[in-house]
């Protein structure tokens, strides 16, 4: 086979050793016609070089694979979209999956898996990593279900007008776990700033 007739592929990871890993694993299988490592960078690359398929982290600077893909989509762009990704959480895979991504494969599991999951996709399928199994098909419509206990402490510390280091401190977590627990939960609930996050906790009655 030919590199022509090879897929076309655009790969957005902030970690420049993922990403490299990642382009040897998709070798032989895929064009890879750029890599970025943020948010604008990637819709730029969309954009520019109109791949079949992306390939995306969900956390990145500048904006989340998330936010390119709903802005993708709000363009009307149905390119396939798969996310590769740390966040084990089925709620974040639902809330992925509704916003019209074609895959969410775990990093943990990738390798063969996400060449299985690229198969699936290319024939016009969709493919979520067996491992999180169907909860995520099960994800409340806002995902307030799949909110861990953590994922809910630390959301009620934060409704409580604590910063990062002071919930890290009060749950003895690092700053960075406090960051990602906070995040995840923003991407369920949908929403872009604390602020929101906030109201949308209090609308739902999840601050007590």
């Amino acid at each position: 086979m030919t590199t022509e007739t090879l897929p076309r592929v655009v790969y957005a990871d902030d970690h420049r050793m993922v990403a490299e890993g990642i382009e040897r694993l998709l070798a032989g299988t895929c064009e890879l016609v750029g890599i970025s490592h943020d948010g604008p960078g990637l819709l730029d690359l969309v954009r520019s070089e109109k791949p079949d398929l992306i390939l995306s982290d969900v956390n990145m600077p500048g904006g989340s694979g998330l936010d390119v893909l709903k802005t993708l989509r709000g363009e009307g762009d149905r390119t396939p979209f798969v996310f590769l990704t740390m966040h084990a959480e089925p709620a974040l895979a639902a809330t992925a999956m509704r916003a019209g991504a074609n895959g969410y494969v775990l990093k943990v599991s990738a390798g063969e898996e996400l060449l299985t999951a690229l198969r699936h996709v290319f024939a016009g399928s969709t493919y979520v990593t067996p491992s999180l199994g169907t909860h995520y098909l099960h994800a409340d419509t806002l995902g307030i279900q799949e909110l861990t206990p953590k994922q809910l402490e630390v959301l009620r510390l934060v409704g409580g007008g604590l910063r990062s280091k002071q919930i890290a401190e009060r749950l003895g977590l690092s700053v960075r776990t406090v960051e990602a627990h906070k995040y995840t939960i923003m991407q369920i609930l949908d929403v872009h700033s604390t602020l929101e996050l906030v109201r949308r906790a209090e609308d739902l009655g999840l601050l007590f």
